[in-house]
């Protein structure tokens, strides 16, 4: 006799659960120019749990559809945490100061 063999395959890559799903829209909801949200943030809005969230947001951060882009001290952590944002690009992202700062600069180089 021999002994059946199970295959047991995982998600396929590029399939999004329910938990990451609300959580990029949390992001996409609560992000500023001045001020991102945390990781609790986001778990607090999506209502996700924390660890749930953390684990999620660690892999979607290794993914690419988040960036951290900066860190900030909050009361609960004795070291700053990581404020995130997700890593697409509005459809008006030319717009802006650092846009027309780019484009003077561009102008005096290629005189």
């Amino acid at each position: 006799m021999t002994a059946a063999h199970t295959v047991t395959t995982g998600r396929p890559a590029g399939t999004t659960g329910e938990t990451r799903q609300a959580l990029l829209k949390a992001a996409a909801d609560l992000v500023q120019p001045h001020r991102a949200p945390t990781l609790l943030d986001m778990a607090a809005k999506a209502n996700v749990g924390r660890v749930a969230a953390m684990n999620t947001i660690k892999n979607m951060v290794r993914a690419g559809d988040l960036v951290i882009v900066r860190r900030r001290w909050v009361a609960h952590s004795a070291k700053p945490v990581a404020e995130y944002a997700p890593a697409t690009a509005p459809e008006d992202c030319r717009h802006g100061h650092g846009w027309v700062d780019l484009g003077r600069c561009l102008q005096g180089w290629s005189r």
